[in-house]
């Protein structure tokens, strides 16, 4: 990451000129090298293009490990998570955030955002009947083939009830997965078992599920925004064709008519419309230099 913030500020804010009369496409007292050397890497620059006009890409981390959280803390704009539960939420929510200051940055301008899933129709019993017809259609095997994927691990060479040793555990890729297994099932050495029910993978259990009419899902999500238990949501759809757009049709509006969500876009980037600050290459070298 230092690598690559480096390269992402070496072209000051106004650098570009643009000026085909004159032939001058930028300044070049306003690129400048980025003069990396670390432990790892070494690197001289100055990057090969100007900057984005988000100043640089929106960093998004998936992260829930220890490891992970502290990594976002130092680093991530936007921080994609999984609570099953409003109170898990509240929590997680709190300590993260402690964390964004502990590393020195501003807590408001990293945004956390838990994945969910919306069943909305015109009727509670409409909804409730779709959310049924999902869940019916999930298998377990469904789900093994997911975590095996997701862990780059085998699932299928174990017994159902067999559990896994610490080795095995230490060897799976995605360790924020792991862990959330081991806290719910609350076993040191989980099952397959185990991995399937408390994962929820393959099925509308992996997140939290928001079911009901337009306004009932509308407070349900206000909820965990107001507690705080997030800044925003990542929508998973639940089947598709339709799930997007029952919630363009029926959440929407009510959320529009609440405040809670836009009527238009706030610009033209990715990072405008997320209302993330566009960071300036000037206060990344003063930073740097201070850091220094």
């Amino acid at each position: 990451m230092d690598v690559v913030m480096s390269h992402w500020n070496t072209w000051d804010d106004d650098a570009l000129i643009l000026d085909k009369a004159n032939n001058r496409f930028a300044d070049g007292s306003m690129v400048h090298r980025a003069d990396h050397v670390g432990k790892y890497f070494k690197s001289r620059g100055p990057f090969s293009v100007p900057r984005s006009p988000q100043g640089h890409p929106v960093l998004i981390q998936a992260g829930q490990s220890g490891r992970g959280q502290a990594f976002a803390a130092k680093w991530a704009e936007l921080v994609f998570v999984i609570h099953h539960n409003l109170e898990a939420g509240k929590i997680a929510y709190k300590n993260f955030k402690e964390q964004v200051a502990a590393a020195g940055r501003d807590p408001s301008k990293v945004h956390m955002a838990p994945a969910c899933y919306v069943c909305v129709a015109e009727s509670e019993a409409a909804a409730q009947e779709k959310r049924a017809i999902i869940e019916a259609t999930a298998k377990p095997v469904d789900a093994l083939v997911l975590i095996s994927e997701v862990l780059n691990y085998d699932f299928g060479k174990k017994g159902y009830d067999e559990p896994f040793t610490d080795e095995e555990l230490a060897g799976f890729s995605w360790h924020g997965f792991r862990e959330r297994v081991i806290q719910h099932s609350g076993r040191k050495n989980p099952t397959v078992r185990d991995f399937v029910e408390v994962s929820g993978r393959g099925t509308i259990a992996e997140h939290k599920v928001f079911c009901g009419t337009p306004k009932q899902v509308a407070d349900q999500m206000e909820e965990w925004f107001v507690a705080p238990a997030c800044d925003g949501f990542v929508l998973a759809a639940t089947h598709m064709p339709g799930n997007h757009e029952d919630v363009v049709r029926l959440l929407v509006p009510e959320l529009q008519r609440r405040g809670l969500f836009q009527k238009d876009y706030r610009g033209s980037t990715l990072r405008e419309n997320l209302g993330l600050h566009i960071p300036r290459a000037k206060d990344y070298h003063m930073a740097r230099k201070a850091a220094q």
